[in-house]
């Protein structure tokens, strides 16, 4: 299973992750995006209403109807009632139930960096886990150490 981190420098979550979600689901896949805030998770679905330059992402929120349906699922928990087998950890908290999917995206900004540290401390020693770390340099993401 791969685990994406991805160090929020510049831009907030709520632009950094429709680009995300598009090449998501761009695959065929499912995403789950998880936030404990619900304020923050507001902030997402505006930003994924936004999407892509010209496009926007349809999606739901966990516990309306229709959400085994949704592409993307917005929920403050792990359970991916539309069948998702990626997960976005968007509040910057890392959570052992998403090892149970394909791959996770984890973003963490300069208040939640200890704990990222930790949990990729932690996931470089678990067997069958792979991380990768990325960071913003300028508009775009650059993979590195």
């Amino acid at each position: 299973m791969q685990v994406d981190f991805y160090q929020l420098s510049r831009d907030p979550v709520e632009q950094v992750l429709p680009a995300i979600a598009a090449r998501v689901l761009g695959l065929g896949a499912r995403l789950l995006v998880v936030a404990q805030d619900d304020a923050q998770r507001a902030r997402l679905s505006q930003g994924l209403w936004a999407g892509p330059p010209e496009s926007f992402l349809a999606h739901g929120t966990a516990g309306e109807d229709g959400e085994a349906h949704q592409p993307i699922l917005l929920s403050d928990s792990c359970a991916a009632a539309n069948g998702a087998l990626h997960v976005a950890l968007a509040d910057g908290v890392w959570r052992e139930e998403a090892l149970g999917f394909e791959r996770a995206f984890y973003f963490f900004d300069a208040a939640t960096i200890e704990g990222a540290r930790a949990s990729w401390r932690a996931l470089s020693k678990a067997a069958g886990v792979e991380p990768r770390f990325w960071r913003q340099e300028g508009r775009k993401w650059v993979q590195g150490p």
